[in-house]
């Protein structure tokens, strides 16, 4: 059974920090990337990587703000959130393929066959 777990949201004030989790079982991924939904609004990329480093992609709206990381197993991925604002306010999901995704892949949810049920980021001013 494949699963994506995802750990690590709640509620900060601007400028905090945080950092989320993601963790994968039941199949071998190659991609995996965080995506986030705010209310209102369509899901975006916020970050993604293939696990083996080669390529990431962050959104320009996060860049030198967040950054994406895995474990050595490749099971686990991270999000480190910094200098966080209201407007990073969403439900952020984990997101994996099992191909190695190409930059330009990354930023499209359909590109991703599996996804996590989602952690909610609040960011009060």
């Amino acid at each position: 059974q494949v699963q994506l777990v995802e750990s690590g949201g709640g509620l900060v004030q601007a400028g905090d920090s945080l950092r989320l989790s993601c963790t994968a079982s039941g199949r071998t991924f190659s991609t995996m990337g965080w995506f986030r939904e705010a209310p209102g609004k369509e899901r975006e990329l916020v970050a993604a990587m293939r696990l083996s480093g080669s390529t990431i992609r962050y959104a320009d709206s996060v860049k030198g703000r967040f950054t994406i990381s895995r474990d050595n197993a490749k099971t686990t991925m991270y999000l480190q959130m910094s200098s966080l604002k209201p407007e990073d306010t969403a439900i952020y999901y984990c997101a994996a393929d099992t191909r190695g995704l190409i930059w330009s892949s990354l930023s499209d949810q359909r590109s991703f066959g599996s996804w996590g049920q989602g952690t909610q980021v609040t960011v009060s001013s």
